[in-house]
């Protein structure tokens, strides 16, 4: 069983910055491909990003380039630093672990307003 727990949400200014973090529980963290997801109002959750266990980085496209994804396995943390945000981006992000089974966080709400 995993346990995920995201923080680092809140409201930030067109342009602005916010990292997220995910703690995660359990033993095999390491094992885990790790994902961030978000869904904003009246739309379907999205992949935003995601990191597997080996490292390897695939972010979607409207976040390219502006979004960074990482983790420590030592620590079992994920975090995804998100730079030139927009009002689009406003959402609640997810983390998500997956190891041939879905684990959910219950989401840390980002709001990008002037």
């Amino acid at each position: 069983q995993v346990q995920l727990v995201e923080s680092g949400g809140g409201l930030v200014q067109p342009g602005g910055s916010l990292r997220l973090s995910c703690a995660a529980s359990g033993n095999f963290f390491s094992r885990y491909d790790m994902s961030w997801y978000r869904q904003a109002p009246g739309k379907e959750r999205e992949l935003v990003a995601l990191i597997s266990r080996e490292g390897r980085r695939n972010y979607g496209d409207s976040v390219k380039g502006r979004f960074t994804i990482s983790r420590d396995n030592a620590e079992k943390m994920m975090y995804m630093q998100m730079d030139s945000l927009t009002v689009e981006d406003t959402a609640i992000y997810y983390c998500n672990a997956n190891a041939g089974k879905d684990y959910w966080g219950k989401g840390t709400l980002v709001t990008v307003s002037s």
